[in-house]
């Protein structure tokens, strides 16, 4: 180091530069954090106010809670280029300018904003629904900006972009407040059909998660290759639909070997040709 480049001479001819530059570092690392803590406290208050309103249910809460995030997240971040001495006037100049490019190279992106407004203006499905978008089935968690989360049956965490939900086929399973819950059973070619019909139809009565209105079908619907095949449709609430088709899986069959009715095994007929010369 030169005698006349010490520290002290350093330190004398650009403390003024490091004490400034020192400043709006730390200014803006304090408009970051107050910031961010405010748009997630703000987020939270935008939700639960909304929640507190009639006709707003949660999906309405938590998607107007995250464009309100989002919002003072891009105000925050100006407000940290200031900090530096980037005018806002600036910046929305420079952003203009940058747009098409962003545009462009984040289509994906901003086709996931709109697809998430009109998810939210036509409501193919909202919190709680189980359905199927995308190729995967599952519980809706959360619908943001940018995508839908589901919980698989098994509880894994899926994130479907939401142009890719609302351009697809949308099964919603929760979108009615009943299901028809169909079951069909085999029975032997030599048991009785009528039998068998007021057999299931007991079971079916005796359960009253089954309503009555639509009145429940029970009919013989295919003569198969080994048995006779007994449609039984039941309607029952959303809610009741898997409890209810697996308790009358299991209930007919106990009733009908009760009953001395059989469900016969798949089966094939061999036939060998002798020779002529036999």
């Amino acid at each position: 180091m030169p005698e006349d480049l010490t520290l002290e001479t350093i330190w004398s001819e650009y403390s003024p530069f490091i004490i400034s530059f020192g400043v709006k570092v730390l200014g803006a690392l304090l408009v970051l954090i107050i910031g961010l803590r405010i748009a997630g406290w703000l987020a939270g208050l935008v939700r639960t106010q909304a929640l507190k309103r009639e006709g707003i249910d949660d999906t309405l809460g938590n998607f107007f809670a995250s464009i309100v995030r989002w919002a003072i997240t891009a105000a925050v971040l100006i407000a940290v280029l200031q900090v530096f001495g980037v005018q806002a006037t600036s910046f929305v100049a420079v952003l203009g300018a940058l747009t098409l490019a962003i545009g462009l190279s984040m289509q994906g992106a901003l086709g996931n904003i709109a697809s998430g407004v009109m998810i939210m203006l036509f409501r193919p499905y909202k919190l709680g629904d189980y359905v199927e978008a995308a190729g995967v089935g599952g519980t809706v968690k959360d619908i943001n900006l940018f995508q839908t989360v589901l919980a698989t049956p098994d509880n894994v965490k899926v994130l479907v972009p939401n142009s890719q939900a609302i351009d697809g086929v949308i099964e919603n399973y929760s979108g009615y407040p009943t299901r028809r819950a169909d079951v069909t059973f085999g029975i032997d070619y030599d048991d009785d059909m009528d039998k068998a019909i007021a057999i299931i139809r007991q079971v079916i009565d005796s359960d009253s998660r089954i309503l009555r209105d639509p009145e429940p079908f029970v009919k013989v619907v295919n003569l198969g290759d080994s048995s006779v095949d007994i449609a039984s449709r039941s309607w029952v609430q959303a809610a009741d639909y898997w409890d209810v088709k697996f308790h009358l899986t299991k209930a007919v069959k106990e009733a009908f070997d009760r009953e001395g009715i059989s469900i016969p095994y798949p089966h094939q007929v061999e036939i060998q040709k002798q020779a002529a010369n036999d």
